[in-house]
């Protein structure tokens, strides 16, 4: 009877090898997902930034592509998947339709926000840089 004991856990502990070695090739075969940066949500919201200020000035007579020239190098820094990529743009677009479609006219509130948004822009790329540049 002994044995009958020593075989069943010989068989568990073979089972429970092949249930081991199973899953790790499941999981070294698996496609390796891309994982966000730490900084995506100031990323995202950096390029709606830089989209709403290259829309208002713009509208306010700065007739440049200054700001979009800014995305398109924020793009190539990041070189994102394209589903990031994307998203990135998404927001830069989102940025620039908002006060396309709230401003017909440069008014003093216009300029106001592209002081705001200049100011958060650049607090945001700081904080990018300082908390996660190389």
């Amino acid at each position: 009877m002994a044995s009958s004991g020593i075989e069943a856990q010989g068989y568990f502990v073979r089972r429970a090898a092949l249930i081991t070695a199973v899953l790790v090739a499941i999981i070294a075969a698996a496609p390796a997902y891309a994982v966000d940066p730490l900084y995506e949500a100031k990323l995202l919201r950096l390029a709606e930034v830089l989209g709403s200020i290259h829309s208002l000035r713009n509208l306010c007579g700065e007739k440049t592509s200054q700001w979009r020239d800014r995305m398109d190098s924020l793009l190539l820094a990041e070189n994102p998947d394209p589903a990031r990529k994307a998203r990135l743009i998404a927001s830069f677009n989102r940025g620039y339709r908002t006060f396309n479609e709230t401003y017909s006219t440069c008014t003093s509130q216009a300029i106001a926000a592209i002081d705001r948004y200049q100011s958060e822009g650049m607090r945001l790329s700081s904080e990018i840089v300082s908390g996660y540049g190389n």
